[in-house]
């Protein structure tokens, strides 16, 4: 009983604390974690705006623990060159992505590839399998692959990293889209460090 109260007391302690913060959490015997919010800048990504777009509303409709949204200045900072597609993250949920016009000339999907450089900064690396039923294969897929939706284990994976509103360490890393088999180094790419 007094076990109980406590749990009581604590869960509703703690969704207070967390509404002070801007957080939010549902109160109950025990307060669970929201979504992680992860703002995305795409001010920066000119006629991919949309396709940046639809890759949040892809994220949002495919995992529950992180939940993707549009706002200047961002987590996540959306740039548009002439290179190949790359994404630099700083830690999870936090980085630079480039839309890289080299793939979209080559007729790679433009909204593949914004979900697949956000899917970087939420954690996954480049799996390069092949396969169009992985959106983390990138460029290793056909071209004609239109696919840009996480696998169930992509997404799965997300929620982990995501898991009870977590903030894991910083990851740093670099990932390019290529136009072949072998991935490229961040260093190779140009891509600032």
């Amino acid at each position: 009983m007094i076990r109980r109260q406590f749990s009581r007391t604590a869960g509703t302690l703690l969704a207070l604390v967390l509404a002070a913060t801007g957080a939010v959490a549902s109160v109950g015997t025990t307060a669970s974690a929201a979504a992680r919010t992860v703002y995305y800048d795409a001010s920066r990504a000119g006629e991919f705006r949309t396709n940046f777009d639809q890759a949040a509303t892809i994220w949002n409709s495919s995992v529950t623990n992180v939940r993707l949204v549009a706002r200047t200045p961002g987590n996540i900072t959306i740039y548009v060159d002439t290179g190949w597609p790359r994404a630099q993250t700083t830690s999870l949920g936090n980085g630079r992505v480039w839309m890289g016009t080299q793939a979209v000339d080559q007729g790679y999907d433009r909204t593949r590839i914004a979900t697949h450089e956000i899917g970087h900064i939420l954690g996954l690396p480049d799996n390069r399998t092949g396969l169009c039923t992985d959106l983390m294969s990138g460029s290793s897929a056909p071209v004609s692959c239109r696919n840009a939706k996480p696998s169930t284990a992509e997404a799965s994976r997300v929620n982990s990293l995501f898991a009870g509103g977590r903030v894991t360490s910083a990851v740093d890393a670099s990932y390019v889209w290529t136009g072949g088999d072998v991935a490229v180094p961040a260093a190779v790419s140009g891509l600032p460090g």
